[in-house]
């Protein structure tokens, strides 16, 4: 016997059927009840064609809820199942399920108990339909038998006959795996889709809120882009010099570093002018008008000496600037002067800045 079970059979029930059936794999569904499907791992419950009219079920472990009463039976399928599907309807398809089902006649009308793959026979029509699901039975696979399908005529074609109902069942906590469609069974239950985090809701799965244009494998990655700079004095340019911008986010969070260098032919803008770069993430609206600060500066004009100043986010435009500090940074800043004479090739400016991304 290759379906395995526990807590089922009224007498022989091996050491050997309660170390392979997976005790403690249960997914709250409810205050009595959890979730039916298969536990993860390998290939569990995978079909393949065997014959023109045999299909192949590999091993695997599953959870088989019964009604609140009734329990959960954990069940394992310990070696491959051959299943032989009856010959197609002379007129008709029809569609068939593969399920693995309980049986208990302490509960139900069937006079045995135990454990089984089984077929479960659909009515060829003009549009088939599947077969309802029986209770304690846990669907795994949907299969479109076509009319006159036997051995003697080339059987079912495998390959597009097949369609995945398995489902999947994990420890309370666990995350469910990437293929797993089925409704969650408790409210912030989390599975993963398309390499995504969601959690279910109680009536939709629903991604994390992470940005949704950022992939997990990016998270944290540095990126470097060069910024639009703005002048409120003129037009301001980097000609020769350099200007990159590098930053990362993890969440909705974003660090960045910027680096200005003068080149002979830069063009800082003219008179008192204040110098603006744009963020690379649009920031969250500031809880009030007033712009904050996000981080340090520093500015060093090319032998003369160093300088310091903060930075400061303006949400309104969602760029970076500079504020000067008490010591007299005073390099492009609103309302001050610039550096005597203006920046000269070699001066360089550096920010360093973290906020909080808008989305």
């Amino acid at each position: 016997m290759t379906v395995r079970s526990a807590w089922l059979l009224e007498s022989g029930q091996t050491r050997e059927d309660t170390r392979l059936a997976p005790l403690g794999a249960m997914t709250p569904a409810d205050a009595l009840t959890s979730r039916s499907g298969v536990l993860p791992g390998g290939t569990p419950f995978a079909a393949s064609g065997a014959s023109a009219m045999q299909l192949r079920i590999t091993p695997g472990r599953a959870i088989v809820q019964g009604t609140a009463l009734q329990g959960a039976y954990p069940v394992a399928l310990s070696e491959a199942e051959t299943l032989t599907f009856a010959d197609g309807d002379p007129q008709f398809g029809r569609i068939d399920l593969v399920v693995l089902r309980v049986k208990d006649k302490v509960y139900d009308a069937s006079a045995v108990s135990g454990a089984a793959l089984e077929i479960i026979k659909g009515t060829p029509t003009a549009t088939p339909a599947a077969p309802a699901v029986p209770a304690t039975a846990l669907p795994l696979w949907r299969v479109r038998v076509p009319t006159k399908a036997s051995a003697g005529t080339g059987g079912i074609t495998w390959a597009s006959a097949l369609d995945d109902l398995r489902t999947y069942t994990v420890a309370v906590g666990g995350i469910l795996p990437a293929s797993d469609l089925a409704d969650g069974g408790h409210v912030g239950q989390v599975r993963v889709s398309a390499g995504r985090l969601q959690q279910w809701t109680g009536a939709a799965w629903q991604e994390f809120d992470l940005p949704g244009t950022i992939a997990p494998s990016t998270w944290g990655a540095w990126s470097e882009v060069t910024p639009a700079w703005r002048s409120t004095d003129g037009t301001a340019s980097i000609g020769n010099g350099k200007l990159k911008l590098r930053y990362a986010r993890i969440g909705r969070t974003v660090f960045g570093n910027l680096r200005l260098t003068i080149g002979s032919g830069t063009n800082p803008g003219t008179g008192s002018a204040g110098w603006f770069w744009k963020l690379p993430i649009p920031p969250y609206p500031a809880p009030e008008t007033a712009d904050f600060a996000a981080g340090s500066a520093s500015a060093f004009r090319s032998g003369v000496a160093a300088y310091t100043g903060v930075a400061q986010i303006t949400h309104a435009t969602g760029e970076v600037y500079v504020e000067k500090d008490s010591h007299g940074f005073v390099w492009g800043n609103l309302g001050d002067v610039p550096f005597p004479n203006g920046p000269r090739a070699g001066d360089f400016l550096t920010i360093s800045f973290c906020y909080e991304a808008a989305s």
